[in-house]
């Protein structure tokens, strides 16, 4: 019989590492569940500062401020998947730490996530680890047109490069190999349409899935999540069953954001994992019973998993840098459907995250013409996902 402490008690101190939207977000479900938080970020303005979090200034790596954090608190939870695997290490020797660090090793390296996928029977497209240029070139061979990746430290679209033609390859393995990081190939997919599928899990096994979210980007960062993914019953549901697979295989406790392909036969092949709430499950605040932050919070705190049934259909709206002075001046003219929500970051630049926006509706098509007339977003994105 599996043992399983006691669900955390209200004002219980809960430790963060990171002190980004994700932690902001998580501190603000946190808060009317009765939680404390205390988080460790580099940043003195991080936006979990501007929310009440006790705060820790420092390096992810500093063992001075990672005993600290560990003495201040009863778990510790990470909010993104960039933290210092060592330190992760290091301190789930001295505290709870549901999550783990070897979730962190495996998800923050390409290599050892599709590794580990394969060994589950989950299926990814086909890839090689690079070392020299000539292995670039191999690789193309083998595989035909490729995407080229940094093993570690990419995200948002940094650290890619796609190889249509072989004379590309030069310039691109010189420009992914300054990195001084390994690098691997994956196969090109051409793929009918991209999902996601945020999971949790709590230390009793239980699991329960969000209802899969279609994505689309632009450069490579997401733009709008629209919810329900257009999938016919049977893709969803497999999509949620490959989810619980890798959440089972990895011992998850947490929430787990699981990135897929469907091809054009219905056939999915999972892209990557990110062990912490995703921002393609944003709309969780607004269309869900539970949302993913305080799902997330359960698991970790012990408490039984909250229901995921969602309210209504939703959209989702990244608001980045670009978006942000627009948007403030067309305020009034949101739909009244529409949940702002900003993170308070200072600097406002192209291509950062400044906040998102919500919408649920019965009929998805009835906020097309309102979003097209705000002229924030790119209106042809708009047009194919509703």
């Amino acid at each position: 019989m599996i043992s399983v402490p006691e669900p955390l008690q209200p004002g219980t101190m809960i430790g963060i590492l990171g002190g980004g939207q994700l932690a902001q977000m998580l501190i603000l479900a946190g808060h009317a569940m009765g939680f404390r938080f205390i988080v460790l970020d580099p940043n003195p303005n991080c936006p979990a500062n501007l929310v009440g979090a006790a705060q820790i200034t420092a390096a992810y790596d500093d063992q001075e401020a990672l005993a600290k954090l560990a003495a201040s608190c009863v778990v510790v939870t990470y909010e993104f998947e960039n933290v210092n695997a060592d330190s992760v290490s290091w301190l789930e020797e001295r505290v709870d730490l549901p999550q783990g660090s070897e979730l962190l090793r495996i998800s923050q390296n390409r290599l050892r996530e599709k590794t580990f996928l394969e060994k589950l029977a989950v299926q990814v497209s086909p890839f090689q680890k690079i070392t020299t240029e000539n292995d670039v070139l191999e690789a193309f061979d083998a595989l035909g047109e490729l995407m080229l990746k940094t093993v570690t430290g990419g995200y948002d679209g940094r650290g890619q490069a796609r190889i249509s033609r072989t004379e590309q390859i030069p310039d691109a393995f010189a420009a992914l190999n300054q990195a001084k990081t390994e690098i691997i190939a994956e196969q090109f997919v051409l793929f009918e349409r991209e999902i996601s599928v945020i999971v949790a899990r709590n230390r009793l096994g239980e699991i329960r899935c969000f209802t899969p979210v279609e994505n689309l980007h632009k450069k490579n960062i997401l733009t709008i999540s629209r919810i329900p993914a257009r999938l016919v019953s049977e893709v969803s549901e497999q999509a949620q069953n490959v989810a619980k697979k890798i959440a089972e295989g990895l011992e998850l406790v947490g929430v787990l954001g699981v990135e897929m392909f469907v091809l054009a036969d219905g056939e999915l092949l999972v892209n990557e994992i990110a062990p912490r709430p995703h921002n393609s499950g944003h709309f969780t605040q607004n269309a869900c019973v539970t949302s993913q932050f305080e799902q997330h919070l359960r698991a970790i705190t012990n408490l039984p998993l909250g229901s995921t049934e969602l309210y209504k259909p939703a959209v989702m709206l990244n608001i980045l840098g670009e978006h942000l002075p627009l948007l403030l001046e067309k305020l009034k003219d949101l739909p009244p459907e529409a949940k702002l929500h900003l993170y308070g970051k200072q600097d406002c630049r192209t291509g950062r995250k400044m906040g998102h926006l919500n919408l649920t509706s019965d009929s998805l098509e009835s906020l097309l013409e309102p979003l097209r007339k705000l002229g924030i977003w790119d209106a042809a994105l708009l047009s194919k996902m509703l």
